[in-house]
C-alpha cells in the first residue's frame, strides 16, 4: 500500500489533510459512473490511509487498514458536525442524514397520462392527456436507496399517531416506493432537494398501474377508472374515503400464535423505514 502516492495542494479554511480512503473494485468503471459502487455481480474493497506530511516532498498517503462500519460511523458523523445548519419549512417531519419525510397539502394540479394499453370505455384518458385532477394529500419519505409515496386522509400535517395510506398515483408500487424508470434521480438527500422528488413523482408520465396497486383503492373500478373519471368530470376535491390504509401485522395479545392486522401510522413507518 505503501506504493500509492500522490500530490496535494494545501486546503485552505483552517482544514488540515490527515486520511485519505482508497476504493478498490473488481470491474472497470463504466461511462459515467466513474463514482458510483459497482453493480450486484461486482465486489468491493476499501482502505483507510493516515497521510504523512513531507517538507520536500508534500503529502504522501501511508499504509492503511481496511475501512470498517466504524470508521465510516466516525467520518460520517464528523462530516455531518461540518454541515451548515438548515433552516425547516413547515412541511418537513424529518430531516436525518439518511431520511428525509415531508408532506404535501392535498392539490389539484396537472397529471401526464400516457396509457399504454387504455381500456375501452374512457372518457378523459384514452389518448394522451394533461389533465387538470384533484390529489389528496401526501406523505414523501426519501432515503438514499428509494422515494417512499403515501397518501393521507387528513389535509393536515400528520403526526406519529397518523395512519398512511396506499397512494393512488400510477408509477407507484403497491409497497409504496416510486417506480423511478429512466425519471432523473435527485442527487441529494436534502430539504433543498424537495422540489426535484416532487418533480419526479407529479410531472412524469403514468403510462400503466403497477403489479397489484389496482387493489390498493376501495370501491367500483380500478385506479385508471377513478383517474378517468375524475379528469371527466374536473373534480376538485380527491374521494379520500376510497383510499385503503397500509396494513401491518403484530402478534395478537390473545392468541399469540396469530397476527392481527393494523393500519400502519406514520412513526411505525418511519422506524420501519430506518431498518
Amino acid at each position: 500500500m505503501s506504493k500509492h502516492s500522490t500530490q496535494f495542494e494545501a486546503t485552505a479554511g483552517g482544514l488540515v489533510l490527515t486520511n485519505a480512503i482508497l476504493l478498490y473494485r473488481t470491474e472497470a468503471a463504466r461511462s459515467g459512473t466513474r463514482y458510483s459502487a459497482p453493480g450486484q455481480d461486482g465486489r468491493a474493497f476499501a482502505s483507510l490511509h493516515h497521510i504523512e506530511h513531507d517538507d520536500d516532498a508534500g503529502p504522501r498517503i501511508a499504509a492503511g487498514t481496511p475501512l470498517t462500519r466504524a470508521h465510516l460511523r466516525q467520518w460520517s458523523e464528523a462530516l455531518g458536525r461540518a454541515a451548515a445548519p438548515e433552516l425547516l419549512p413547515n412541511n418537513v417531519l424529518v430531516a436525518h442524514q439518511d431520511l428525509l419525510a415531508w408532506w404535501i397539502p392535498a392539490k389539484v394540479r396537472p397529471a401526464y397520462f400516457n396509457l399504454s394499453a387504455p381500456p375501452p370505455g374512457l372518457k378523459a384518458l384514452s389518448t394522451k392527456a394533461v389533465a387538470s385532477v384533484p390529489y389528496p394529500a401526501h406523505l414523501l419519505v426519501a432515503t438514499r436507496r428509494a422515494l417512499g409515496v403515501y397518501a393521507l386522509r387528513e389535509d393536515e400535517r400528520p403526526t406519529a399517531d397518523s395512519i398512511v395510506f396506499h397512494s393512488p398515483i400510477l408509477n407507484v408500487y403497491a409497497d409504496g416506493t416510486l417506480c423511478w424508470g429512466n425519471i432523473p434521480k435527485p442527487g441529494t438527500l436534502s430539504v433543498s432537494a424537495i422540489p426535484e422528488f416532487e418533480r419526479a413523482l407529479f410531472e412524469s408520465w403514468s403510462t400503466h398501474p403497477n403489479h397489484g396497486q389496482d387493489q390498493t383503492v376501495s370501491g367500483k373500478g380500478g385506479l385508471i377508472s377513478l383517474w378517468d373519471d375524475l379528469a371527466a368530470r374536473r373534480a376538485a376535491r380527491f374521494p379520500v374515503r376510497r383510499l385503503k390504509a397500509f396494513a401491518v401485522k403484530r402478534r395478537s395479545v390473545a392468541a399469540p400464535s396469530r397476527k392481527a392486522i393494523e393500519p400502519l401510522t406514520l412513526g411505525q413507518l418511519i422506524e420501519r423505514t430506518r431498518r
